[in-house]
């Protein structure tokens, strides 16, 4: 180990915090540099990771610029990268992330906690047409998101039809939640 990165932001002030507490603990320990870093930044790059079996190789290949989507549970961001060093947001969520929302909705159909893997799962078993769920904004001549919309149908889907299959629910919430970020994205 080198060094010792660290979210510094954005985030939860609280989750924020542990991170940095706990990796000056670490620095004290091993007399490692930390380094803050921004964990959005740590999502538009992890493709840079290196795969199971060795470094990732672009091939000399030149990747910009590029479109890039950042979702993670409290984020759902479209951006375009220029290069390395510079990017620009074209458009962000406007209430809940899309990784917010797998999670409520698997909250609803008592899946487990993170949501969005077993929701996914549940989903395989299900028909993806087999409840008409809301693309939001997906026709808005803009690139913003909006998820809570979708999200509060599957609540009132819920509670208006007892008998439902929660594979269906999931499948078709799933592929609502990716018509969205498919067409925003393309």
């Amino acid at each position: 180990v080198d060094l010792i990165a660290v979210t510094v932001g954005p985030g939860l002030e609280p989750a924020l915090w542990t991170g940095i507490t706990f990796s000056q603990e670490l620095k004290k320990e091993y007399g490692k540099v930390t380094v803050g870093v921004n964990h959005l930044e740590g999502h538009l790059y992890s493709f840079l990771l290196p795969k199971k079996n060795g470094r990732q190789d672009l091939g000399g290949r030149t990747i910009f610029p590029a479109i890039a989507l950042i979702v993670s549970g409290g984020h759902t961001i479209l951006l375009l990268v220029k290069d390395f060093k510079n990017w620009k947001k074209l458009g962000e969520t406007r209430d809940d992330a899309v990784g917010e929302a797998f999670d409520k909705v698997a909250r609803l159909l008592r899946l487990p906690y993170p949501g969005g893997p077993a929701l996914e799962k549940l989903a395989r078993k299900g028909n993806p047409r087999g409840v008409e769920f809301p693309r939001p904004m997906i026709y808005d001549k803009n690139f913003d998101f909006s998820f809570s919309g979708l999200k509060t149908s599957v609540l009132y889907y819920l509670r208006d039809n007892k008998n439902y299959l929660a594979a269906d629910i999931a499948a078709s919430f799933q592929v609502a939640a990716v018509d969205v970020l498919v067409k925003k994205t393309l």
